[in-house]
């Protein structure tokens, strides 16, 4: 790998890269994990997997790419609807399927870009952004972060992991042949949420995390940002943060990855900052590869190339699952 330092002209107060190069990414450390934390998300498990998905999709009637479009909803848990797409490959056998989790900005249209054959793809909206709104959660990336986060039991970022549970209840309902052929991908936020989503459930079978969030949280709270963690560092009551963090840090969580998983991880990136990203991948102790990226959430000159050249890879890794028999 290079180790370089990446730079780029900006206008931002801060230094995107934190003033680490690639090989000092590669050593970030992770979080001292809290004596229960297995335990606590486990439970969490445990609950979003009882829930009957109760499952409605309607045909779009539009088809792109070969992927037939439908709406979709299906029930998470605390009795929250939770609504988003379903990409069906049009003509084809399902033998796998794959859950996306979004970022920040949320899905006004689900991506059909993917080439993938005899593969599924649901794109939910977790709860509060999207078509997944609740009355009394933002949707803005500064306050959704921050709700409820006084109790770790309540708070919004373990239900959006849940929902990402429950959305593969539901593609296990429609297609029960995948049960052992079921993918995760997720990008920034999503990507963080995926940590965990494919770290304590054994249904998942290969993970993609791009940019994913949540790292090593002593660390990036050290550090200013343009993403969500900002409302965090910004966040007066130091022992709530101290409390519930702990609990949503990838660093830690990524040593519950059992299976094998594909990185894209930023070298500069103004919104997740990169030792955090690095973090979680540095903890993981499962089969693992890695792509480099000069740049994350930031336009950049080799973006597209290296963006397509990581994306042939990401499904070639994930086309196991639609080429697998299914079950």
């Amino acid at each position: 790998m290079e180790d370089m330092k990446t730079s780029f002209k900006h206008d931002f107060g801060f230094d995107p890269t934190y003033g680490y190069d690639l090989n000092q990414l590669m050593h970030v450390g992770k979080s001292e994990e809290p004596k229960d934390f297995g335990s606590f998300w486990q439970k969490k498990y445990r609950k979003a997997v009882s829930v009957k998905p109760h499952i409605n999709i309607q045909d779009t009637g539009k088809t792109e790419n070969n992927w037939r479009i439908f709406d979709c909803y299906y029930d998470s848990t605390n009795g929250i609807r939770i609504g988003g797409w379903l990409l069906m490959p049009h003509n084809q056998e399902i033998n796998g399927a794959v859950i996306y989790a979004h970022g920040y900005g949320g899905i006004d249209y689900p991506d059909t870009s993917w080439n993938l054959n005899n593969t599924a793809i649901l794109m939910p909206c977790v709860r509060g952004i999207g078509r997944s709104p609740e009355h009394d959660v933002s949707p803005d990336p500064y306050w959704h972060v921050l709700h409820h986060i006084q109790d770790k039991n309540q708070y919004i970022i373990a239900g959006c992991i849940q929902d990402l549970w429950c959305g593969i209840n539901a593609l296990v309902s429609l297609f029960p042949q995948i049960i052992n052929n079921i993918g995760f991908v997720g990008d920034s936020l999503g990507g963080g949420l995926g940590v965990f989503t494919s770290a304590f459930d054994p249904r998942v079978q290969l993970s993609h995390f791009h940019v994913p969030t949540f790292g090593n949280s002593a660390l990036r709270l050290t550090m200013p940002c343009l993403g969500s963690t900002q409302a965090l560092i910004d966040f007066d009551d130091r022992s709530v943060i101290n409390q519930t963090l702990p609990y949503f840090d990838t660093s830690i969580a990524a040593k519950y990855l059992k299976t094998p998983t594909y990185w894209g991880l930023a070298k500069f990136d103004p919104f997740v900052a990169p030792p955090g990203q690095f973090s979680a991948y540095n903890a993981c102790l499962s089969d693992k590869e890695l792509y480099v990226l000069d740049a994350g959430h930031f336009e950049y000159p080799n973006e597209t190339r290296q963006k397509n050249a990581m994306r042939k890879e990401v499904e070639l890794f994930l086309q196991a699952l639609g080429d697998k028999h299914a079950s």
